[in-house]
Protein backbone atom coordinates (compact mmCIF):
# COMPACT_ATOMS: atom_id res chain seq x y z
CA UNK A 1 0.00 0.00 0.00
CA UNK A 2 1.22 3.49 -0.86
CA UNK A 3 0.51 4.87 2.60
CA UNK A 4 2.58 7.77 3.86
CA UNK A 5 3.37 6.30 7.26
CA UNK A 6 5.29 9.39 8.28
CA UNK A 7 2.12 11.45 7.81
CA UNK A 8 0.13 8.74 9.57
CA UNK A 9 2.39 8.82 12.62
CA UNK A 10 2.32 12.61 12.72
CA UNK A 11 -1.47 12.63 12.49
CA UNK A 12 -1.89 10.14 15.33
CA UNK A 13 0.64 12.02 17.47
CA UNK A 14 -1.21 15.28 16.85
CA UNK A 15 -4.56 13.71 17.74
CA UNK A 16 -3.19 12.18 20.96
CA UNK A 17 -1.55 15.42 22.10
CA UNK A 18 -4.64 17.50 21.31
CA UNK A 19 -6.96 15.03 23.04
CA UNK A 20 -4.80 14.98 26.17
CA UNK A 21 -4.68 18.78 26.35
CA UNK A 22 -8.41 19.10 25.71
CA UNK A 23 -9.07 16.61 28.49
CA UNK A 24 -6.98 18.75 30.83
CA UNK A 25 -8.49 22.12 29.98
CA UNK A 26 -11.90 20.90 28.84
CA UNK A 27 -12.99 19.25 32.09
CA UNK A 28 -12.78 22.38 34.28
CA UNK A 29 -14.29 24.52 31.51
CA UNK A 30 -17.15 22.06 31.04
CA UNK A 31 -17.70 21.90 34.81
CA UNK A 32 -17.98 25.67 34.95
CA UNK A 33 -20.41 25.70 32.01
CA UNK A 34 -22.54 22.99 33.61
CA UNK A 35 -22.81 24.49 37.08
CA UNK A 36 -22.11 28.22 36.79
CA UNK A 37 -25.02 30.57 37.40
CA UNK A 38 -23.36 33.55 35.79
CA UNK A 39 -25.88 35.59 33.84
CA UNK A 40 -23.70 35.90 30.73
CA UNK A 41 -22.57 32.29 30.63
CA UNK A 42 -24.22 31.82 27.25
CA UNK A 43 -21.53 34.03 25.71
CA UNK A 44 -18.83 31.59 26.80
CA UNK A 45 -20.90 28.70 25.48
CA UNK A 46 -21.21 30.51 22.14
CA UNK A 47 -17.45 31.05 21.94
CA UNK A 48 -16.80 27.38 22.72
CA UNK A 49 -19.28 26.25 20.04
CA UNK A 50 -18.08 28.76 17.42
CA UNK A 51 -15.62 26.38 15.67
CA UNK A 52 -18.56 24.11 14.78
CA UNK A 53 -20.07 26.72 12.45
CA UNK A 54 -17.00 28.80 11.61
CA UNK A 55 -15.28 27.89 8.30
CA UNK A 56 -11.95 26.18 9.06
CA UNK A 57 -10.10 28.60 6.79
CA UNK A 58 -11.43 31.57 8.78
CA UNK A 59 -10.38 30.05 12.09
CA UNK A 60 -7.05 28.98 10.60
CA UNK A 61 -6.41 32.46 9.22
CA UNK A 62 -6.88 34.15 12.58
CA UNK A 63 -4.87 31.49 14.39
CA UNK A 64 -2.10 32.05 11.84
CA UNK A 65 -2.15 35.77 12.58
CA UNK A 66 -2.10 35.08 16.32
CA UNK A 67 0.93 32.82 15.95
CA UNK A 68 2.77 35.07 13.49
CA UNK A 69 5.95 37.03 14.24
CA UNK A 70 4.03 40.29 14.68
CA UNK A 71 1.74 39.04 17.45
CA UNK A 72 2.68 39.08 21.17
CA UNK A 73 2.59 35.28 21.32
CA UNK A 74 4.60 34.97 18.13
CA UNK A 75 7.25 37.43 19.32
CA UNK A 76 7.53 35.67 22.67
CA UNK A 77 7.92 32.29 20.96
CA UNK A 78 10.64 33.62 18.65
CA UNK A 79 12.51 35.13 21.58
CA UNK A 80 12.30 31.83 23.44
CA UNK A 81 12.99 29.33 20.64
CA UNK A 82 14.49 31.37 17.81
CA UNK A 83 11.84 30.41 15.25
CA UNK A 84 8.21 31.18 14.54
CA UNK A 85 5.36 29.19 16.04
CA UNK A 86 3.43 29.08 12.78
CA UNK A 87 4.23 26.19 10.43
CA UNK A 88 5.43 24.00 13.30
CA UNK A 89 3.96 20.96 15.03
CA UNK A 90 3.05 22.99 18.11
CA UNK A 91 1.38 25.55 15.92
CA UNK A 92 -0.77 22.70 14.63
CA UNK A 93 -1.52 21.68 18.21
CA UNK A 94 -2.79 25.16 19.10
CA UNK A 95 -4.96 25.39 15.99
CA UNK A 96 -6.32 21.89 16.51
CA UNK A 97 -7.15 22.56 20.16
CA UNK A 98 -9.26 25.56 19.18
CA UNK A 99 -10.93 23.70 16.31
CA UNK A 100 -11.75 20.57 18.35
CA UNK A 101 -12.65 22.37 21.59
CA UNK A 102 -16.46 22.05 21.28
CA UNK A 103 -16.22 18.35 20.42
CA UNK A 104 -14.68 17.77 23.85
CA UNK A 105 -16.31 20.41 26.04
CA UNK A 106 -19.92 19.92 24.96
CA UNK A 107 -20.08 16.16 25.76
CA UNK A 108 -18.26 16.83 29.04
CA UNK A 109 -20.70 19.57 30.02
CA UNK A 110 -23.73 17.48 29.02
CA UNK A 111 -22.51 14.60 31.18
CA UNK A 112 -21.85 16.89 34.16
CA UNK A 113 -25.27 18.49 33.83
CA UNK A 114 -26.91 15.05 34.02
CA UNK A 115 -25.43 14.34 37.46
CA UNK A 116 -28.06 14.45 40.23
CA UNK A 117 -27.59 17.73 42.12
CA UNK A 118 -28.88 16.05 45.30
CA UNK A 119 -25.75 13.93 45.43
CA UNK A 120 -23.57 17.01 45.20
CA UNK A 121 -25.66 18.79 47.85
CA UNK A 122 -25.35 15.79 50.17
CA UNK A 123 -21.59 15.77 49.65
CA UNK A 124 -21.38 19.47 50.50
CA UNK A 125 -23.54 18.91 53.60
CA UNK A 126 -21.06 16.28 54.80
CA UNK A 127 -18.26 18.81 54.50
CA UNK A 128 -16.62 17.36 51.41
CA UNK A 129 -14.68 19.90 49.35
CA UNK A 130 -15.87 20.72 45.80
CA UNK A 131 -12.68 19.20 44.39
CA UNK A 132 -13.20 15.89 46.17
CA UNK A 133 -16.87 15.93 45.20
CA UNK A 134 -15.86 16.34 41.58
CA UNK A 135 -13.40 13.44 41.60
CA UNK A 136 -15.51 11.08 43.73
CA UNK A 137 -19.04 11.85 42.50
CA UNK A 138 -19.29 14.05 39.41
CA UNK A 139 -16.46 12.56 37.36
CA UNK A 140 -17.27 8.85 37.99
CA UNK A 141 -20.90 9.45 37.07
CA UNK A 142 -19.82 11.29 33.91
CA UNK A 143 -17.32 8.75 32.58
CA UNK A 144 -19.33 7.84 29.43
CA UNK A 145 -19.59 11.51 28.44
CA UNK A 146 -15.94 12.15 29.21
CA UNK A 147 -14.83 9.19 27.12
CA UNK A 148 -17.13 10.28 24.29
CA UNK A 149 -15.73 13.81 24.32
CA UNK A 150 -12.15 12.56 24.31
CA UNK A 151 -12.90 10.18 21.44
CA UNK A 152 -14.70 12.82 19.38
CA UNK A 153 -11.85 15.30 19.79
CA UNK A 154 -9.35 12.58 18.84
CA UNK A 155 -11.27 11.51 15.74
CA UNK A 156 -12.01 15.10 14.75
CA UNK A 157 -8.32 16.01 14.93
CA UNK A 158 -7.43 13.02 12.76
CA UNK A 159 -9.46 14.39 9.88
CA UNK A 160 -8.67 18.11 10.11
CA UNK A 161 -7.66 19.81 6.89
CA UNK A 162 -8.45 23.52 6.63
CA UNK A 163 -7.02 24.65 9.96
CA UNK A 164 -4.01 22.36 9.61
CA UNK A 165 -3.21 23.64 6.13
CA UNK A 166 -3.59 27.31 7.12
CA UNK A 167 -1.56 27.08 10.32
CA UNK A 168 0.99 24.42 9.42
CA UNK A 169 1.29 24.42 5.67
CA UNK A 170 2.55 21.23 4.06
CA UNK A 171 5.98 20.41 5.47
CA UNK A 172 6.89 16.68 5.28
CA UNK A 173 7.59 15.20 8.68
CA UNK A 174 6.58 18.42 10.45
CA UNK A 175 3.05 19.46 9.47
CA UNK A 176 1.96 17.14 6.65
CA UNK A 177 -0.93 15.13 8.07
CA UNK A 178 -2.91 12.38 6.36
CA UNK A 179 -5.66 14.74 5.21
CA UNK A 180 -3.09 16.97 3.50
CA UNK A 181 -1.37 13.92 2.03
CA UNK A 182 -4.68 12.84 0.50
CA UNK A 183 -5.16 16.31 -0.97
CA UNK A 184 -1.64 16.23 -2.47
CA UNK A 185 -2.28 12.86 -4.11
CA UNK A 186 -5.58 14.03 -5.58
CA UNK A 187 -3.86 17.11 -7.01
CA UNK A 188 -1.48 14.90 -8.99
CA UNK A 189 -4.35 12.57 -9.96
CA UNK A 190 -2.97 9.66 -7.94
CA UNK A 191 -6.45 8.53 -6.99
CA UNK A 192 -5.46 4.96 -6.14
CA UNK A 193 -3.01 6.09 -3.46
CA UNK A 194 -5.44 8.75 -2.24
CA UNK A 195 -8.14 6.10 -1.92
CA UNK A 196 -5.86 3.79 0.05
CA UNK A 197 -4.92 6.55 2.47
CA UNK A 198 -8.53 7.70 2.79
CA UNK A 199 -9.65 4.15 3.58
CA UNK A 200 -7.03 3.84 6.30
CA UNK A 201 -8.16 7.13 7.84
CA UNK A 202 -11.81 6.14 7.51
CA UNK A 203 -11.24 2.77 9.16
CA UNK A 204 -9.12 4.26 11.93
CA UNK A 205 -11.72 6.93 12.82
CA UNK A 206 -14.60 4.46 12.64
CA UNK A 207 -12.80 1.90 14.78
CA UNK A 208 -11.96 4.48 17.45
CA UNK A 209 -15.55 5.71 17.67
CA UNK A 210 -17.06 2.22 17.53
CA UNK A 211 -14.87 1.01 20.39
CA UNK A 212 -15.74 4.01 22.55
CA UNK A 213 -19.49 3.91 21.91
CA UNK A 214 -19.51 0.15 22.38
CA UNK A 215 -17.64 0.52 25.66
CA UNK A 216 -20.05 3.18 26.89
CA UNK A 217 -23.11 1.14 25.98
CA UNK A 218 -21.78 -2.00 27.62
CA UNK A 219 -20.63 -0.31 30.81
CA UNK A 220 -23.39 2.26 31.34
CA UNK A 221 -25.37 -0.10 33.57
CA UNK A 222 -22.54 -0.74 36.02
CA UNK A 223 -20.89 2.68 35.96
CA UNK A 224 -23.73 4.41 37.83
CA UNK A 225 -24.14 1.94 40.75
CA UNK A 226 -20.41 1.55 41.19
CA UNK A 227 -19.75 5.30 41.25
CA UNK A 228 -22.63 5.91 43.65
CA UNK A 229 -21.26 3.71 46.43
Amino acid sequence: MAINWQAFGLTVELALVVSAILLTIGLPLAYWIAFSRWRWKFLVEAVVALPIVLPPTVLGFYVLLALGPHSPLGRWWIAWTGHTLAFTFWGLVIGSILYSLPFAVQPFAAAFSAVDRKLMAASATLGVSPLRTFFHIVLPLSIPGVITGAALSFAHTLGEFGVVLMVGGNIPGVTRTLSIDIFDRVEISDYAAANQTALVLLFFCFAALAIVYGFNRRNWNWTLPRASR
